[in-house]
């Protein structure tokens, strides 16, 4: 790569990534502005002589240093790494990509899927070597969301990423930029569902043990453009997970512009099965 180019790609994935920081801190910092959520108290400070709103003070500036570490993480190896891609990709256009998705979605509603009735032993013989997923999904931990299940999908054919909440952490973000940029799926849908108890828990904003009060930062934004109302808050964080995905990442938003990727976010609902693009 000609050294302008390569300086001028550096500047692009640092901005990329100072970009993303912010996006981290904002939330946190919105997270400071609303007392009423607050972390789990804790339970023990180990003879150090703090009280509990002290400790979790300390908690709340130790959230702040390690997303600042871990987003910087990010950017420091979105500087110096430049994987390949792999030798095998989809050859499906974006919107065809997607409507493979949801024609499996389909079938599933109706019952008539077909991904069963493969032959699993081919399936796995033909990707213990590759991969080359067609679409890539964010959702949710909770075990009544089968993403494969759910569109009519098999092996090797989807890249799965789960984390409660379906939320776009540093992590969550380079795996679904392998899935971009190395294996090529075309499409990426941030599918959130009804009655999820991560998006649920944030609205409250009660203590929790352990860690599960991480979850609340990353939702707040979606909570305070919905307010108490669980549906919309659910939506709300679809779309602004999709959107940081496609903002904070320089492969994920760069696929975009090429015409590559499309990143859309959709919800699923429990009882009857049926997922939904969210405009």
């Amino acid at each position: 790569m000609p050294a302008g180019v390569e300086q001028h790609a550096s500047f692009t994935y640092w901005y990329a990534g100072a970009r993303y920081v912010w996006l981290l801190i904002r939330h946190q910092v919105n997270v400071m502005r609303h007392p009423d959520l607050k972390p789990a108290e804790p339970s023990c400070v180990c003879g150090d002589g703090l009280t509990a709103d002290e400790g979790t003070n300390l908690s709340r500036r130790g959230f702040v240093a390690s997303t600042i570490v871990g987003a910087a993480a990010v950017m420091v190896g979105t500087t110096v790494l430049h994987v390949p891609p792999a030798m095998a990709q989809s050859t499906l256009t974006p919107d065809a990509a997607l409507k493979s998705l949801m024609d499996g979605n389909k079938r599933y509603v109706d019952g008539q899927l077909k991904c069963s009735s493969e032959n699993l032993a081919i399936l796995k013989s033909k990707t213990a070597e590759k991969q080359e997923p067609f679409a890539a999904v964010l959702s949710c931990a909770d075990s009544r969301v089968p993403v494969e299940i759910v569109f009519d999908q098999s092996i090797g054919q989807l890249f799965v990423v789960r984390l409660a909440g379906n939320i776009a952490t540093p992590e969550v973000i380079a795996s679904l930029e392998y899935g971009v940029g190395v294996l090529g799926t075309k499409v990426l849908m941030v599918l959130g569902h009804g009655n999820c108890g991560a998006v649920k828990a944030a609205i409250e904003g009660k203590a929790v043990p352990g860690q599960i009060s991480a979850l609340y930062a990353p939702l707040r934004m979606a909570v305070d453009q919905a307010g108490p109302n669980l549906d919309a808050a659910i939506d709300a964080n679809a779309r602004i997970q999709a959107d940081l995905l496609s903002k904070a990442s320089v492969i994920i938003g760069g696929a975009i512009k090429e015409g590559k990727l499309k990143v859309v976010p959709a919800r699923y609902d429990l009882a009857s099965g049926k997922v939904s693009l969210l405009t």
